[in-house]
């Protein structure tokens, strides 16, 4: 017997989606010393036999030969080789063969339930697999329940058909959908799969009765959280009810972040605020607290903030933490360096990791020495950036040229993209970058051919739009094309207060002065940024609301001093700060 046991572990088993569930399987027991085989000297010879054929290529005979024997003994171990040998000899119908027989012999054999579901949905055989499914739960012992729901959804990803399989899956779960312990978890399970077949409104459902059955589960909410851009006017009142509550973390977070992403600065502040009371040491938390905080404008308490995260982050070595850390250190720096305080933001670059993004290191560095007036410096250190591969050197390029454009070298940057185009001419981040290098050197003719082209190889890139609408409305020429490129460019990225901002303007040029005048406002209040201040300002100015327009265009230069557009709108109105 132990020889045979010798032979067994030289197979490799195949590894179970299901057994790879978020909680891991328990180590199966020793078998007792006493235990005594059913194999006699003839079965013993008749697997080696098998084993031998397998060996020698013969895996046909060597599985029929381990089958026989899997069947008279009755032993588990057999009958999972046997499906083994089946599996990597790439017969589907023999390895469901073996395990049938497998769970015909031992029908409280778990294991035999889980090949089962597995060869199920190789050979697409959905319906079977869902009565697999229904029975492996059944099996289960309740403590192991909730795991094993949880990893369905991988299981059946390999189904082509998304709404057969969450079909499927809702009727197998129906018993567990019933009991109290695991309905949370099953209707999280079902709503993940009706959301990836498409079925927004039975995911939707399936969220509110997971939640519905146990408040204080993260799945229905996490769920909830992934549909709320789509079904916003359902999902929005669920979570935001829940946010009350004590909640997870890590939950908390993803809802002030799927609020930044609505634009919804003050509540996500209000929630990283509570979070930050409620989980002091979550460093995560005061990361991103920091970063909308500078974001918005209030540098002091962005500081403070990116401080403690700084605090927190240095003494945790794993790579994601030590990527955080560099984010905080370079925003520290930014803030640093626009107060005029040179030396500390060096001090906090010369913090950041080693493991660092180095072109955005090199970028922030940049920057520093640009400001203090050693361009030729600056110049070095991006040209000094080692790249390795196709996607960092396209990074490195539009680094590079976004620092000559902003610096002067308009021709310096046209000649680089260029030549990186030649090299990458698929690449749709560098003929964006062209097509402002080309409108700043007023080569708008190329500019537009270069956009229109992104449009069509990209229609879904808002930005291509809003940048040839914002162009023409910019030069006053064009208008009603403008607009419409601009609405396009709207309809893609609704929430973008950039676009925003050149439907303002393409309204202001066109006449309609207090119609421009809310969609500025509404795009200023969304995104504080110089150059919508600069636009918003000009509104106001022009509309007679002057001291309105000085509050606004001092702001924009709290922003960002030196924005180009901002500095043309103040040098043509001769406004003195």
């Amino acid at each position: 017997m132990k020889f045979w046991l010798r032979i067994a572990v030289i197979s490799s088993c195949v590894l179970s989606a299901w057994a790879q569930s978020a909680t891991p399987a328990p180590a199966a027991p020793e078998p007792p010393s006493t235990q005594k085989s059913a194999m006699d000297a003839a079965l013993f010879y008749q697997v080696l036999l098998g084993e031998l054929n397998v060996r020698n290529g013969s895996a046909g005979s060597g599985f029929s030969l381990i089958l026989a024997a899997a069947r008279e003994t009755n032993d588990p171990t057999l009958f999972q080789r046997a499906v083994d040998v089946a599996l990597q000899s790439r017969s589907g119908d023999a390895a469901l063969q073996a395990a049938q027989a497998w769970k015909k012999a031992i029908p409280q054999a778990t294991e035999a339930n889980r090949y089962l579901l597995q060869i199920l949905l190789a050979l697409n055989r959905v319906d079977a697999a869902g009565q697999a499914l229904s029975v492996s739960l059944q099996d289960l012992p309740p403590s192991e329940q909730n795991a094993a729901i949880v990893s369905v959804p991988r299981v059946f990803a390999r189904v082509p058909d998304k709404k057969i399989a969450a079909d499927t899956v809702e009727k197998a779960l129906a018993s567990v959908l019933k009991q109290s312990a695991t309905a949370a978890t099953a209707w999280t399970t079902v709503g993940r799969m009706r959301r990836e077949a498409g079925q927004l409104a039975l995911a939707v459902e399936a969220s509110k009765q997971g939640h519905a059955a146990d408040p204080s589960a993260p799945g229905p909410l996490i769920l909830a959280l992934s549909l709320a851009g789509a079904a916003p006017d359902d999902m929005a009142p669920l979570l935001e009810k829940a946010m009350q509550a004590d909640v997870q973390a890590e939950l908390r977070l993803g809802y002030a972040r799927h609020l930044i992403g609505q634009n919804q600065q003050t509540p996500a502040l209000l929630q990283l605020a509570r979070l930050n009371a409620d989980h002091p040491e979550f460093a995560d938390g005061w990361l991103v607290h920091g970063l909308l905080l500078q974001e918005t404008g209030d540098f002091k308490e962005a500081e403070k903030k990116l401080r403690r995260h700084v605090e927190l982050a240095t003494p945790k070595p794993d790579p994601a933490q030590q990527n955080k850390l560099a984010e905080s250190l370079m925003s520290l720096a930014q803030m640093a360096q626009r107060q005029g305080q040179w030396a500390q933001a060096e001090q906090w670059l010369a913090q950041v990791p080693v493991q660092a993004d180095p072109i955005k290191l090199a970028s922030r560095q940049a920057d520093l020495l640009t400001q203090q007036g050693r361009t030729a410096e600056a110049r070095q250190v991006l040209a000094q950036i080692q790249t390795s591969n196709a996607e960092q050197a396209t990074r490195k390029t539009l680094v590079e040229s976004m620092w000559l454009r902003e610096n002067k070298q308009v021709s310096d940057a046209y000649a680089l993209v260029k030549k990186a185009l030649e090299a990458q001419p698929q690449s749709i981040e560098l003929m964006s970058e062209l097509a402002m290098v080309t409108e700043k050197l007023k080569r708008f003719d190329e500019m537009e051919s270069l956009l229109r082209e992104i449009m069509r190889r990209k229609p879904e890139d808002a930005h291509a739009f809003n940048a040839l609408g914002y162009s023409l409305a910019d030069r006053n020429t064009r208008l009603e094309e403008a607009r419409q490129l601009i609405a396009q460019a709207l309809k893609l990225a609704p929430q973008d207060a950039y676009i925003q901002d050149s439907l303002g303007w393409v309204t202001f040029r066109q006449g309609q002065h207090a119609e421009a005048l809310q969609i500025l406002q509404a795009a200023y209040r969304a995104r504080p940024d110089a150059e919508i201040a600069a636009h918003l300002g000009e509104v106001l100015w022009v509309m007679g609301q002057r001291e309105q327009a000085a509050t606004i265009w001092r702001e924009g230069l709290m922003l960002k001093a030196d924005n180009e557009t901002l500095r043309e709108t103040l040098q043509r109105f001769d406004f003195k700060p």
